[in-house]
């Protein structure tokens, strides 16, 4: 598997992650019980898919290895195997994160001007 995993979030709510320490999960995250985090392979697609047209997100890189026994690797699209979180991700797990929106068309666009993934 990989060593990192991505997770898009909504600015405002990583802002208040970082102020609490730790981050619950989006609406959707909490409905389905877990946190759903994206490889570097999948993240374009999950941009696409789920967040065209956001503005205001931020792509956060989250080391795996913080993790433990709560990160499951689980079939979703296409039967592919996601990093899916079933607990609150510590903001300590952060290795970095980078502002971004995704234009109508789903691409990622960088608040310092880089286009895509990665």
């Amino acid at each position: 598997m990989t060593e990192v995993a991505y997770k898009l979030v909504d600015r405002a709510e990583w802002s208040a992650a970082r102020a609490a320490g730790v981050y619950a999960g989006s609406a959707v995250d909490l409905a389905d019980g877990y946190i759903h985090l994206s490889t570097a392979d999948q993240l374009a697609e999950t941009a696409r898919r789920h967040y065209a047209g956001r503005s205001d997100l931020v792509v956060v890189e989250v080391l795996l290895g913080t993790l433990g026994a709560a990160l499951k690797w689980e079939a979703s699209r296409g039967g592919d195997l996601f990093p899916h979180l079933h607990a609150p991700l510590p903001v300590r797990a952060a290795r970095s994160e980078r502002d971004l929106s995704v234009d109508g068309e789903g691409v990622m666009r960088f608040d310092d001007g880089g286009v895509g993934w990665p």
